[in-house]
């Protein structure tokens, strides 16, 4: 528990100021692809069932846990969910348990299937 004290004390006024513990929907398009980043959807399975990210890792929050050692701790891991929350949640559960390279994607569901239009995916 003192890890997570450790964070949480991190995230003060500056630390969401400098907006490090983010990632952007525009960031996320130029990561994807590149192997150094691992994008870690944390929805449960039922939402994964009806919308999928064939770029990301799932591994649903309540079995983050469990399932720690399945991440890779040379990899820079974005998480997300369906509206943010549960993906801050992940972000501040894999910093508290030593990962260094984390942030959470700062975008809704819908935000992160508009670039997957033929207009940005083209861009990509």
């Amino acid at each position: 528990m003192d890890e997570f004290n450790d964070i949480l004390e991190e995230m003060d006024f500056q630390f969401f100021g400098a907006g490090e513990h983010g990632m952007s929907v525009e960031d996320m398009r130029h990561a994807i692809g590149n192997d150094h980043f691992l994008f870690l959807d944390v929805r449960t399975n039922e939402e994964v069932a009806h919308v999928s990210f064939p770029f990301a890792k799932h591994i649903p929050l309540n079995e983050l846990p469990k399932r720690l050692d399945e991440l890779p701790r040379d990899k820079f891991i974005v998480t997300f969910c369906a509206a943010v929350f549960r993906g801050a949640i992940a972000f501040a559960y894999l910093r508290a348990n030593g990962f260094d390279e984390v942030k959470g994607l700062t975008a809704s569901l819908e935000d992160m299937v508009m670039p997957f239009k033929p207009g940005p995916l083209a861009k990509i």
